[in-house]
């Protein structure tokens, strides 16, 4: 039974204008170190620069991987509920119903793409934001759409999730950090 393995990983510690700070360069780097030793087939990242970024560093730790762009990968908001918890209400204020479409839009795209099984085993890195992380944890464990509030991700944190035809997604690690020192682990 063919095995897609999908390393999910927020991209490093970012500035106020999207762009990888030091601290970002040094954790993309811990993170492709501990991804050197595994059978990487491709490495998959959002098309925002502090991704690309990362998923550059990533790739010059993994000769002959292809690192590829991947809009459904873009940092978005996946759900807004219809009755917004009072702790977020802060956070939705202002979003309209295009922009709730529109999340959704690429909420349902990144989970028809990478959210399934493969013909063949394949071992896929995706590098991307914590909002989508989030969705494709909740979606993992058949959660409800409002369970993506909440579930925080740290910087170059790595999560793994398993598809097998026939067999519900397995969650194997959500936003460990054992390849970073503490003074290294954001949120």
């Amino acid at each position: 039974m063919a095995t897609r393995h999908l390393y999910v990983i927020r991209h490093g510690t970012a500035d106020a204008f999207g762009q990888l700070t030091d601290i970002g360069q040094r954790q993309s780097e811990l993170v492709a170190a501990r991804l050197a030793a595994l059978p990487v087939d491709a490495v998959w990242h959002s098309p925002l620069p502090r991704a690309t970024r990362c998923a550059q560093i990533v790739g010059e730790h993994l000769p002959g991987v292809a690192v590829r762009k991947a809009a459904e990968l873009i940092d978005h908001v996946p759900y807004v509920p219809t009755e917004i918890p009072p702790a977020w209400a802060g956070f939705f204020d202002g979003y309209d119903a295009a922009e709730a479409a529109a999340g959704a839009r690429v909420a349902d795209a990144l989970i028809d793409r990478f959210a399934r099984p493969a013909e063949s085993e394949t071992h896929e890195v995706l590098i991307t934001h914590a909002y989508p992380v989030a969705w494709l944890v909740r979606h993992a464990l058949d959660a409800p759409p409002v369970r993506w509030l909440g579930l925080n991700c740290g910087n170059t944190a790595l999560t793994v999730i398993e598809y097998r035809d026939g067999l519900a997604p397995t969650l194997l690690l959500y936003n460990d950090m054992g390849h970073l020192p503490a003074d290294l682990r954001k949120p």
